[in-house]
């Protein structure tokens, strides 16, 4: 049951979701103090909406999928809390993050600012950091009538001055997958989206740019972020960087040779 605080204003938890069905549960449960959660679902196959409704979530299905950006705008729309707090399907909180927003979420809250959690991502059974992976602050907490997230088709972010944005104790832990099939089909899908947006924007690249950019990603990982201090996760991390760098600039390279024979 959520946390009854009279002393605070409504928040509600939400998160996207598409056929997340061996995550799901940990992550509502982790939310579950919020007064309202709501599961915004791009059309799973799976479990994923059976889980949540039986968890008590408010599931609302969606599949006009116009990117991460635009999903979450139109998510925004349904929460009835005066602030919004968003998790990912693959995400945890921890006791000392939900704590941490309790006490910032007080009767006297500020408005005008966002709140960033630090989340630690877990790398096939290694939790990573360093190799620009940590720290790694996000904005996950805001009132819902101050901000709303950008609406890039990937790598989205909450519209919100750098100087209007606070930290909160306590970690997000963050599992990307044990899965090898669903890590680099999730790899593969978030470079295609990152290519078809920068298209869109006219954004071009060359052979020797794909080059460059992906040797760089590598090094830049492994060495510049210290990724070797992760030993082994860590240079695999590096591999895969640079595997997901060729993969978006490859996309866009397509992209622009299917324009120009048109």
């Amino acid at each position: 049951m959520p946390e009854v605080n009279l002393n605070r204003p409504a928040l509600t938890a939400i998160i996207l979701t598409l056929d997340n069905e061996d995550t799901i549960e940990a992550c509502i449960r982790s939310v579950s103090w919020a007064d309202e959660v709501i599961v915004y679902d791009s059309g799973s196959s799976d479990e994923t909406i059976i889980i949540s409704e039986s968890l008590d979530a408010r599931v609302v299905v969606d599949s006009e999928w116009l990117g991460f950006g635009a999903q979450r705008r139109k998510a925004q729309a349904f929460a009835n809390g005066e602030w919004l707090m968003w998790v990912d399907s693959d995400e945890v909180m921890t006791e000392s993050l939900r704590e941490g927003v309790l006490q910032c979420l007080s009767a006297t809250v500020d408005k005008k600012y966002a709140y960033s959690f630090n989340r630690v991502t877990d790398f096939f059974g290694r939790f990573i950091r360093h190799s620009g992976w940590y720290p790694d602050m996000v904005v996950r907490l805001y009132a819902k009538e101050s901000y709303q997230y950008s609406d890039d088709i990937v790598h989205e972010k909450v519209n919100c001055p750098n100087n209007m944005i606070k930290a909160v104790d306590g970690d997000l832990l963050h599992y990307t997958s044990n899965s090898f099939s669903v890590y680099m089909s999730k790899s593969l899908r978030y470079a295609n989206d990152w290519a078809h947006g920068k298209y869109k924007k006219g954004k071009e690249v060359t052979l020797f740019g794909i080059i460059v950019r992906t040797k760089f990603a590598f090094l830049r990982k492994y060495l510049l972020q210290k990724g070797f201090l992760d030993g082994r996760h860590g240079f695999l991390l590096a591999m895969q960087s640079s595997h997901y760098t060729f993969n978006k600039y490859f996309a866009l390279w397509v992209l622009n040779q299917q324009s120009s024979k048109k």
